[in-house]
């Protein structure tokens, strides 16, 4: 009996190490709320990361350091998932190297909190990620991630 092909979450056209703009999603495993928890205040709602979440927003911050052709812009963790712009300014090393190593580094420090059942489950594979392609859409991403706490319960990655 053959194997369920895997969906493919890149462009296959695209060359994942070009200058540009990338909008990125990363899910936790099963999605497990670890990362952040969503305090409402009033009409608006903020997102207050947990220690895991304190330690993720640190790594993503160190990015820039890491790969010096790379930048960061709008960034939201939620409890189960963050969102991120990262931009490419150079051809040097693809998105996915950045994630991988991102994602790897984050889960060698979750591993050292959470049982031995627990360890290396952090993150589900891979990540989405859009490309950017003009300024509307960036606008349009940028507003998606700035509200994204406040619109929390009616997110597509909302469980409860």
């Amino acid at each position: 009996m053959p194997l369920p092909q895997r969906k493919l979450h890149r462009l296959q056209t695209w060359d994942y190490s070009e200058p540009g703009y990338y909008y990125i999603t990363i899910c936790t495993n099963n999605k497990k709320k670890l990362l952040s928890r969503i305090q409402q205040n009033g009409l608006e709602a903020h997102s207050v990361p947990t220690p895991i979440g304190k330690h993720i927003l640190d790594c993503w911050n160190k990015i820039p350091q890491i790969y010096p052709h790379v930048k960061l812009d709008y960034f939201c963790l939620m409890p189960n998932h963050l969102h991120g712009i990262v931009i490419l300014e150079e051809k040097t090393i693809a998105l996915s190297e950045i994630i991988r190593a991102f994602k790897s580094v984050t889960t060698r420090f979750y591993n050292r909190l959470t049982t031995d059942a627990s360890k290396n489950t952090l993150w589900q594979k891979s990540f989405y990620d859009e490309i950017i392609r003009n300024e509307a859409m960036l606008f349009e991403v940028r507003k998606y991630i700035y509200g994204n706490p406040s619109k929390w319960l009616e997110d597509d990655l909302f469980v409860e």
